[in-house]
């Protein structure tokens, strides 16, 4: 998912494609931020989030996830809260760096700790009554 058009019709392509596989969503977030602003990014990622879970597939987390520690060595606090939140995907995908070993190690560390603290979020469907 990298732009508004693939955001908006997410529901359409998702059932286009389901059956097929390998299949996953990979949300590059850097792109999408573009297409979307910024200041919607962090709705438009929990749509997402939301419209993968319910056709159980799993979500790529990609673009600047604690990038300026994998580049320069030195993390941001956004960077920290952003890298929290990517435990609700089930991949982060981090660019390469010079200190992208540091990253991991970070990314690890911070996922490890989040799992106690957060939940992938469950469509919950109601009981179907037939007649």
């Amino acid at each position: 998912m990298e732009t508004a058009q693939a955001f908006h019709r997410l529901p359409e392509i998702l059932l286009a494609a389901i059956g097929r596989q390998p299949l996953g969503v990979m949300v590059a977030r850097g792109d999408l931020a573009m297409e979307v602003g910024p200041e919607r990014l962090t709705e438009v990622q929990e749509e997402i989030l939301w419209l993968a879970d319910a056709a159980h597939l799993p979500v790529v987390w990609a673009t600047q996830v604690l990038e300026s520690l994998a580049k320069r060595g030195m993390i941001s606090r956004p960077e920290l809260t952003d890298a929290a939140m990517d435990e609700r995907a089930e991949c982060v995908m981090l660019n390469k760096g010079p200190y992208i070993g540091q990253a991991v190690h970070t990314l690890d560390d911070i996922l490890t700790r989040m799992q106690g603290h957060q939940r992938k979020k469950f469509a919950l469907m109601r009981a179907l009554h037939w007649s």
